[in-house]
């Protein structure tokens, strides 16, 4: 668990505030594929489902911490949305690839073997904690919107869920070589 250093009583205030202003457009955000599937301070977990394919399905789900908000940006974790088990790179399973103007893709999760995956935006503490983000301090973006619950969300469901345009299904039929007795 993280140790809490802000003063809770202030960054509980500025969570339900950044929860207040989600809420009040929540119709709009279940039309994106959004569901708060749980809020209580510090944590916000929210599952972002692909209205626009049937069946619908649940494409990733996210656990967005605001422990020591704002002195700290959200830690944002990819979870399992049943267990709530943090989810590796590979487990994710959605690619969320930004175009860039040069044609190239980037990719906005990252991860280290075996280790929870992040995503890599300003505005995510697991960026601003990273080495190759360190000239790149969380203070320089706090107040200015990044950090904050729609942000984030806007940015999973863009890069996220949003980007499945369909689903497929493979089948693959295989022999299993079974063992005779001698």
């Amino acid at each position: 668990m993280t140790e809490q250093v802000v003063d809770p009583a202030v960054s509980r205030t500025k969570f339900e505030r950044e929860l207040e202003q989600f809420r009040r457009l929540e119709a709009m955000h279940r039309q994106r594929g959004w569901w708060v599937m749980s809020a209580e301070f510090p944590v916000v977990q929210i599952a972002f489902a692909t209205p626009h394919c049937r069946p619908v399905s649940i494409a990733v789900c996210a656990r967005i911490d605001f422990t020591n908000y704002d002195l700290w940006a959200p830690s944002v974790m990819f979870v399992d949305p049943f267990t709530g088990q943090p989810l590796t790179l590979e487990q994710v399973g959605v690619p969320f690839g930004r175009a860039l103007p040069d044609g190239t893709v980037q990719q906005m999760i990252q991860g280290h073997p075996g280790r929870p995956a992040f995503l890599c935006l300003p505005g995510v503490r697991e960026y601003h904690e990273h080495p190759a983000h360190s000239g790149d301090s969380w203070l320089l973006h706090r107040g200015k919107g990044e950090g904050g619950l729609y942000f984030l969300v806007d940015k999973i469901s863009t890069y996220g869920s949003e980007s499945i345009r369909g689903m497929r299904v493979d089948m693959t039929i295989g022999l299993q070589q079974g063992v005779y007795p001698v």
